[in-house]
């Protein structure tokens, strides 16, 4: 038996954090916020983050202190073991998540160092990406991300993830700040804060500000991955978890501000001279994650004093963004290997192999990535609505005074119980429906290949299959998971 750890106070704070905020906070927040009418979205998104995020959280932290067992465990106790594999397919979804965002973290490292090392900003951006992303190199840099993760979760829960947290995140923080100072500083830069924060309410009236808002608030947060589940197992049984889960959607929020005030206005600095730079800096927003972060970001800050400088440091921070987050995502399938009788370091070793193993086809092509990221960044929404099933079959008044108060004093009123009926499963329904649209009507005669990368027809393909799987193999996963431990 290993011995037993707990997050103190301020580590599941920090871990929690670390969780929340990675790369679409620095990379995908930015260009919405952009393309969505700046303060106009900014109110949508935080909206969804008192109906959506927190709620999802408040209910994962209280499941996971409550059944002490990872997503698998948590799912198989709760709702009873022949539902186990739904904990199953929420636990895979972070995973296949997990094995091509190792390669995300592998290109942040490798473009802090060619920024430190080489000088990035004098070499021609566009040309450096495809160098790079052809290249074998991909695939080193993945595996240096999952070494580097592994040996810090190796370490354990207080030893390991809390330690390298309470570097990440406050350092991270502090990047942020002045990173966004420098940007401010840039002539013409105030442009784009107004454009930020001048809600053009209008746009309020657009269906897309508000699913692209859902969207980038349940991604972000992290809210139904499973991740704050597994840190809950680690919690302090006293743990107040709606202060924790409101602190750390506030703290994400903060942080995905941080990157749009830093990124926008160097934008509009960037084409502030030229005529036509509102419509030039909006089309450069408009460019997709890797687009700007690895071409424009790189472009932006080579025409500005110290730029080099500036753009190590902006590197820097989403490297730590980005293994604040895997460290998360490691961790979950740590948890549920442990769960299954294996000690941490076997475990550690197992997810470790598996992750660089299975994520190499990520790393050696843009479009089987791009395949991934598409079809489980949207088994997302299915995760989280397999957390609402779990609640609404123990029904949420039990949720309420049995799970959730277990611990402490603390309450929640009857309107959970609507939020958990109602609100939650609508914006579900809107977000899967409203994306399924979208792919259909980019390609109607062709939704159902299988084969085309971001097709309908390949989303539910590969959803359908694992399942299918999970389901059939349910009793054998209930065999390992429920096992007696001698």
């Amino acid at each position: 038996m290993e011995k037993k750890e707990t997050f103190s106070r301020w580590g599941i704070i920090l871990a929690g954090l670390g969780m929340a905020v990675g790369t679409g906070n620095l990379w995908r927040f930015p260009r919405i916020v952009a393309q969505y009418g700046g303060g106009a979205f900014l109110i949508a998104w935080l909206l969804f983050l008192f109906i959506w995020a927190i709620p999802l959280l408040v209910i994962e932290l209280s499941i996971g202190k409550n059944s002490r067992k990872g997503v698998i465990g948590s799912f198989g106790k709760l709702m009873g073991q022949k539902y186990s594999w739904m904990g199953t397919f929420v636990a895979f979804v972070t995973a296949a998540i997990t094995f091509y965002y190792t390669v995300v973290v592998g290109w942040c490292l490798k473009y802090f160092f060619a920024t430190v090392f080489q000088g990035l900003t004098h070499k021609h951006p566009l040309q450096f990406w495809r160098h790079f992303s052809s290249s074998w190199q991909p695939v080193l840099f993945q595996l240096f991300a999952i070494g580097i993760g592994c040996f810090i979760i190796y370490f354990g829960v207080t030893k390991g993830i809390e330690r390298a947290n309470r570097i990440f995140i406050p350092t991270l923080f502090i990047i942020l700040v002045v990173a966004c100072i420098r940007a401010l500083t840039l002539p013409g830069a105030l442009k784009g804060l107004d454009y930020i924060f001048s809600p053009k309410f209008h746009m309020l009236a657009d269906p897309e500000v508000w699913m692209n808002a859902l969207s980038q608030c349940a991604w972000s947060t992290g809210a139904g991955w499973g991740l704050m589940l597994t840190y809950a197992v680690y919690a302090h049984k006293k743990e107040n978890s709606v202060l924790t889960a409101t602190t750390l959607g506030f703290g994400d929020y903060l942080a995905s501000l941080l990157a749009a005030v830093t990124v926008i206005p160097t934008v509009f600095a960037f084409f502030s001279s030229q005529p036509g730079s509102l419509e030039k800096s909006l089309k450069v927003m408009e460019t997709d994650n890797v687009g700007l972060t690895f071409i424009w970001i790189p472009e932006l800050f080579s025409k500005i004093p110290s730029g080099t400088f500036f753009l190590a440091l902006f590197f820097l921070g989403l490297c730590f963004a980005a293994f604040s987050s895997l460290l998360s995502q490691l961790e979950l399938i740590t948890r549920v290997f442990m769960d299954a009788g294996f000690l941490r370091k076997k475990a550690v070793k197992i997810v470790g192999v598996t992750c660089f193993v299975l994520g190499l086809p990520s790393a050696l092509s843009m479009g089987f990535f791009n395949n991934q990221d598409w079809v489980w960044g949207l088994g997302l929404m299915v995760s989280g609505s397999f957390f609402i099933v779990l609640l609404i079959k123990i029904r949420p008044e039990v949720f309420r005074q049995k799970i959730f108060a277990s611990y402490g004093k603390y309450r929640l009123g009857k309107a959970f119980d609507i939020l958990v009926k109602y609100l939650l499963p609508v914006q579900i329904i809107a977000m899967l429906g409203w994306w399924f649209w979208n792919s259909y009507s980019q390609d109607p005669h062709h939704w159902y290949k299988i084969i085309s990368p971001s097709s309908l027809g390949t989303v539910l393909f590969q959803w359908i299959t694992a399942l299918i799987v999970f389901i059939l193999l349910n009793k054998f996963i209930n065999r390992k998971t429920f096992k007696e431990k001698k």
